[in-house]
């Protein structure tokens, strides 16, 4: 009898960032004492050290890579130059030589230089045995690509199709816990750590995020409650692009048209092929924030800036705004005949 989709509440989001661009530890920490402070917007279950999901989304630590990949015999190209992925496998360990089987199979298949894996150390003490039953075995994966690694752009976009073709895959052949598979972040910019964890336990459960050679200009952070879905690992946030609180109330319309829309998708930047690896976009098993982030990433890897998307998929109220400018208006209009807005936000940060 229970309805999801008829839950509603609000997480925590924040975002921290340098004005003069300046990569530092502390900005890292601060945004993690700024995540804690968000703890009364964060869910938990019956079971108090259980979390509905915290994280954070920064820029790649160079330097703190390479130092932490020295260490395994991993030699990573110049900053800028290779691509890392946050992995999360299942810890069923047939499971999981099967999902590393596809990913290796997929980075060769597109191209790609596998550089090596490494294992993301984790302290589990303190959390709660609800998200310890599917804490997934994590490890950190680094790629480049001798023909795109100088071309971020076109380098991020190969990287988007990588990582959607063997979440597929993987989905469609792994039976065995294929569920717990899944890649939070895969770029050549930005990584990723989150979990089923509450705001105070991220901190201690990823000491990555301790040393002070891990370095960032900016970060963004996510307290979950969790509403239209259950927690889990998967669905923590930051995503890809966003933090995001709040409800889209036009999810199901959303994501149905999306789903008919897809068949018509073209490009002149993906291949034929590289689009039918992207597909499905959307997922009604995922959250409204995943959706909405994944819609997000699609029209941004195709090309358009991220502001345009946000303005083509949040827009504001135009329709009887006598006091808006007739040229913002007029965008508004066009871009509707191109897409159905996304409403309900109640805030959202996005990089």
């Amino acid at each position: 009898m229970y309805i999801p989709e008829m839950e509603h509440d609000s997480c925590g989001i924040g975002f921290i960032a340098s004005l003069k661009y300046k990569r530092t530890h502390k900005l890292v920490s601060d945004a993690l004492t700024m995540l804690q402070n968000m703890e009364h917007r964060g869910g938990c279950g019956c079971e108090p050290e259980t979390g509905d999901g915290a994280g954070i989304l920064l820029q790649i630590p160079h330097e703190f890579f390479v130092k932490e990949c020295n260490k395994i015999g991993i030699t990573l190209p110049e900053k800028g130059k290779y691509g890392v992925g946050m992995v999360f496998f299942p810890k069923n360990a047939v499971a999981q030589e099967e999902c590393k089987t596809i990913l290796n199979l997929n980075i060769m298949k597109l191209g790609f230089e596998l550089l090596g894996y490494r294992k993301v150390p984790v302290n589990p003490v303190g959390i709660g045995k609800t998200a310890l039953s599917n804490e997934p075995y994590i490890e950190q994966v680094f790629i480049t690509h001798s023909k795109f690694a100088d071309d971020p752009e076109v380098f991020e976009r190969k990287l988007y199709v990588l990582r959607r073709h063997t979440t597929h895959t993987v989905h469609q052949s792994v039976k065995e816990n294929q569920d717990q598979f899944y890649i939070p972040s895969l770029s050549g910019k930005t990584i990723s750590y989150k979990g089923q964890l509450i705001t105070y336990q991220l901190r201690s459960y990823f000491p990555d995020l301790s040393d002070p050679k891990l370095m960032s200009a900016f970060a963004l952070i996510h307290s979950r409650f969790s509403t239209n879905t259950f927690p889990n690992w998967k669905l923590a946030q930051p995503f890809r692009f966003i933090a995001h609180n709040g409800e889209i109330n036009t999810l199901k319309g959303n994501v149905n048209w999306m789903k008919s829309n897809q068949t018509l998708l073209e490009s002149t930047i993906f291949t034929k092929e590289e689009i039918q690896m992207l597909l499905p976009i959307c997922d009604f098993s995922h959250s409204d924030s995943a959706n909405l982030d994944s819609v997000i990433e699609l029209l941004v890897m195709g090309g358009r800036s991220l502001p345009h998307v946000m303005m083509l998929l949040i827009p504001e109220a135009w329709q009887g705004h006598n006091e808006m400018d007739q040229k913002r208006k007029e965008f508004y209009q066009y871009h509707a005949s191109i897409m159905e807005p996304w409403d309900g936000p109640a805030s959202i940060c996005f990089t």
